[in-house]
């Protein structure tokens, strides 16, 4: 009797100690579950320096990982850094004005009269070819020939590589000037008729060219003038023709003969003048609505008498000397280009 009781006695103490460690095990999860995972809980510390008191542990202590939560820990709890922004300018409009605007080139448009008479006529072409070429677009390079069987021109403009239009003419001419200032007249009628706007310059087969004149032939407004040089190879001479300049403005012309002889044609040679095209259709822009209707038939009269008849609208170029020389002429021998 007395055996069993303690038998039962001591079952219920081992019950007891077995609820008791159960209760602690519960306890010790439960208040480690709400222990922050970037520091160590007080179990943790305990159980850490009781190893570390152990003697038989050879080995240094390692501290990095620690080392590392509390960095962890740090970073966690510092701030992160806000970017600064960049300060606005006050005044936005003052930065768009320095902003550098750009201009549209001016149209050049050269005009050039040819004809089948000529001999070097397929040579000068792809000269002036290949010096156009070298100009800043816009260019047009109107072609004036009479009407023939032969199709060399359009063959050699088509290789070009520059905007062009060829005119061709059915009128027979004994007198070359006469020609010339036909041709002249049907490429002025064509500008008119098509209203093209630009600078226009009459360009001779055997004219030579500096590429800054074309820079030059763009700043003109309304009507520019300037001298060139005239090459004869035969004479071994060089005249100057075109206008006298002080700085930019026309007081004069070179004369073409020292003496007394009077000399009917016009002090300034076609190719040493250029105009704005528009003149040509919208007259009364420039105050000359009369002098169209007086020379309606023959536009290259009405330009000449436009440039002669007020000097003081002529623009001398290039405008900071006049006298520099950047267009020659070659005197080529008669039956060949001269203009």
């Amino acid at each position: 009797m007395m055996g069993s009781m303690e038998r039962s006695k001591k079952k219920v103490q081992l019950w007891k100690k077995a609820i008791f460690h159960f209760s602690l095990c519960f306890v010790m999860g439960f208040f480690t579950g709400f222990a922050p995972t970037g520091k160590a809980s007080v179990f943790s510390n305990h159980f850490a320096s009781s190893n570390i008191s152990e003697p038989s542990s050879s080995k240094p202590i390692e501290t990095l990982p620690q080392a590392a939560n509390v960095n962890r820990s740090l970073i966690a709890q510092a701030p992160a850094a806000i970017p600064a922004r960049p300060k606005q300018p006050e005044n936005t409009e003052i930065e768009e004005e320095k902003e550098p605007k750009l201009t549209p080139r001016r149209l050049l448009i050269v005009v050039t009269p040819t004809s089948a008479k000529d001999q070097l006529r397929g040579v000068l072409l792809r000269k002036m070819a290949n010096t156009l070429r070298l100009v800043a677009p816009p260019l047009l390079w109107i072609v004036v020939e009479p009407q023939t069987d032969s199709n060399q021109v359009s063959e050699i403009l088509r290789k070009t590589g520059i905007m062009y239009r060829h005119l061709v003419f059915n009128k027979n001419f004994t007198d070359t000037e006469a020609e010339m200032d036909h041709q002249r007249n049907v490429a002025l009628k064509h500008i008119e008729h098509h209203r093209l706007s630009g600078i226009l310059h009459f360009a001779g087969l055997s004219n030579v060219y500096d590429l800054g004149f074309f820079d030059q032939l763009r700043e003109i407004e309304v009507f520019g003038a300037w001298p060139m040089a005239l090459l004869s190879a035969n004479q071994k001479r060089v005249k100057i023709e075109g206008p006298v300049c002080d700085s930019s403005q026309v007081i004069g012309w070179h004369l073409r003969k020292m003496n007394n002889e009077s000399d009917t044609r016009p002090p300034i040679h076609i190719s040493s003048f250029g105009f704005n095209s528009s003149i040509l259709w919208d007259p009364e822009r420039w105050g000359r609505p009369s002098a169209v209707q007086k020379y309606s038939q023959n536009s290259m009269r009405f330009v000449k008498q436009v440039v002669l008849e007020d000097e003081t609208k002529l623009k001398g170029i290039p405008p900071e000397d006049c006298s520099k020389i950047i267009l020659w002429r070659l005197q080529l021998p008669r039956g060949t280009a001269s203009n």
